[in-house]
């Protein structure tokens, strides 16, 4: 999309096919330039690795810029360490937003990167993230190591090594705790990893923290982003769909409660300047790391929202939506069996009515939590627990109900999962199987629960009503139509045409009033019917 400084081109262009065998950036010179130019964007799609220093740095490090002959560029930090390479202690290039392919890619690697975030190796080891992704051992190891330039091992280090950071930073827990809940099998390698990666022991890394905790039990981390971030806009979101419970929305802070592998949780989110202020509250602090990142995914927070805007600012009818909210983000979700169960309670009612039929079944079979938090109560239903509740407790139609307690029968068996690892055609072709769910739930789940950023619902009434507000054909064939110009961001389009529709409808002679209806806000826009 244009130029840095007339030099480079951004956003950086770091597909398969520009990697070498390592996990070396193949366009060197292109990466030197976005060096040169400091801009923090290119932060998180690469690292720079010099090698008169042995460090390797974020793209916009202070520090000088080295020479071109002594620098090479990796596409993970892993990468650059397995090379001998350490931690720049100035810039601290593990603390940078992730990289925005794993956003798009559905691929087995980008599937695999999004496990290891979640610490899928930390709970079952190599051979379960293998298992879960249809691979061999060896077969995983080799596709890692050719295009990240590390295995599965070495990528999961990186990640204990960045949460044991946060933990020796922001708590007063020992370094024996730090190291067991941050993943490490011994405190010996927990000590030998933080030394090898951050250069310093975990003594000194504790005496140069810049603040006391917040308090006991409690760690507090800053999501950083990539600018613009419409932190309104996302936040509204979820605040508007705020199940009584399990979640709270006071105008300022977002909370909810966590279901984690080991636990559960509370999170509390509010933007600040230059990142999210995250406060975790955890019952085990070995879900620290899948807290984090599953958070990241619900605020969207990896995402490049230059080149996002750049694809639809670039159609005329679109563009006064990107305009008027700059770095918009596609909200996902902490859950993928509890989005899915409360878009199927929301099938064909008021986000309202689905709210409170969300809130009725936290009540009835939800888990009392053992450390709860004024209106956080609750974790949510486990799938087994809806599937096994009697019909008449639930408040809806005998369809609905056979589609709901049906689907959370085949989540507990274990024949469906939705998480961030799912295959997304596997999925939808297993979910579209069960009575009750078509197009626009999968379509949907697809969006929220798995993050992908290329879904689109031309059945969907609210589209219908936004692509009329804006000038284009609101019937499925016009919507598909227009959509083909989004590719492959077409979910911020989508949420760009439902955010739009909260403001007031402009002017126009013979407009038609139902046009200025906020169906975002008051009316479900699922209006798929249930078989």
């Amino acid at each position: 999309m244009g130029e840095v400084e007339g030099r480079v081109r951004f956003p950086l262009v770091v597909a398969t096919a520009t990697r070498q065998t390592g996990g070396v950036i193949e366009d060197q010179e292109q990466c030197y330039r976005a060096v040169s130019s400091r801009d923090s964007r290119f932060d998180g799609w690469f690292v720079t690795a010099v090698r008169t220093t042995g460090i390797y740095c974020r793209p916009s490090c202070p520090a000088i810029t080295p020479k071109r002959a002594n620098v090479s560029f990796f596409a993970t930090s892993a990468a650059a360490q397995r090379q001998g390479y350490r931690a720049c202690k100035r810039c601290r290039p593990n603390a940078t937003p992730g990289s925005p392919e794993w956003n798009v890619r559905a691929d087995v690697v980008g599937r695999a990167m999004r496990l290891i975030a979640d610490g899928v190796v930390d709970r079952a080891g190599v051979t379960g993230l293998a298992e879960r992704l249809g691979y061999s051992d060896r077969q995983l190891n080799r596709l890692l190591t050719t295009e990240m330039g590390a295995g599965p091992l070495a990528l999961a280090r990186m990640q204990r090594a960045q949460t044991s950071r946060l933990l020796i930073e922001t708590t007063t827990m020992s370094f024996t705790d730090v190291a067991f809940a941050a993943g490490f099998s011994s405190v010996r390698q927990f000590n030998e990893t933080v030394r090898e990666v951050f250069a310093v022991s975990p003594s000194e890394l504790r005496s140069r923290r810049g603040r006391e905790p917040v308090g006991p039990g409690v760690v507090t981390v800053q999501l950083a982003y990539r600018k613009p971030f419409d932190a309104d806009g996302i936040f509204g979101f979820l605040g508007m769909r705020a199940v009584p419970g399990i979640e709270s929305w006071d105008g300022t802070t977002y909370s909810r409660v966590l279901s984690l592998p080991n636990g559960d949780g509370i999170v509390s989110l509010r933007n600040r300047a230059e990142a999210v202020h995250c406060e975790l509250r955890l019952d085990d602090w070995r879900d620290l790391q899948a807290a984090v990142q599953r958070c990241r995914r619900m605020l969207d927070l990896d995402a490049d929202p230059v080149a996002i805007d750049s694809v639809l600012g670039a159609d005329p009818s679109l563009a006064p939506l990107v305009a008027r909210r700059p770095g918009l983000r596609s909200p996902s979700h902490v859950d993928g069996s509890e989005l899915a169960v409360r878009a199927v309670l929301g099938q064909q009612v008021s986000v309202i009515g689905a709210r409170t039929l969300a809130g009725r079944l936290v009540q009835a079979v939800g888990e009392p939590l053992l450390h709860p938090m004024g209106p956080l109560t609750h974790a949510f239903p486990t799938a087994a627990a809806i599937a096994e509740l009697d019909p008449a407790q639930l408040a809806m139609p005998k369809s609905r109900r056979r589609a709901l307690q049906g689907m959370c029968a085949a989540i507990a068996a274990g024949d469906i999962v939705i998480d961030a690892g799912a295959d997304r055609d596997d999925l939808a072709a297993r979910m579209l199987a069960l009575p009750g769910i078509g197009p626009w739930t999968m379509s949907y789940i697809s969006m929220r629960a798995l993050a992908d950023p290329d879904v689109f619902l031309p059945t969907d009434l609210g589209v219908r009503h936004g692509l009329e507000r804006i000038g284009l054909d609101g019937s499925p064939a016009g919507a598909s139509a227009a959509s083909a110009a989004w590719r492959p961001w077409r979910s911020y389009a989508l949420h760009h045409l439902w955010a739009n529709l909260s403001e007031p409808a402009p002017p126009a002679p013979n407009t038609n009033t139902n046009t200025n209806t906020n169906t975002n806000t008051n009316t479900n826009t699922n209006k798929e019917t249930v078989r």
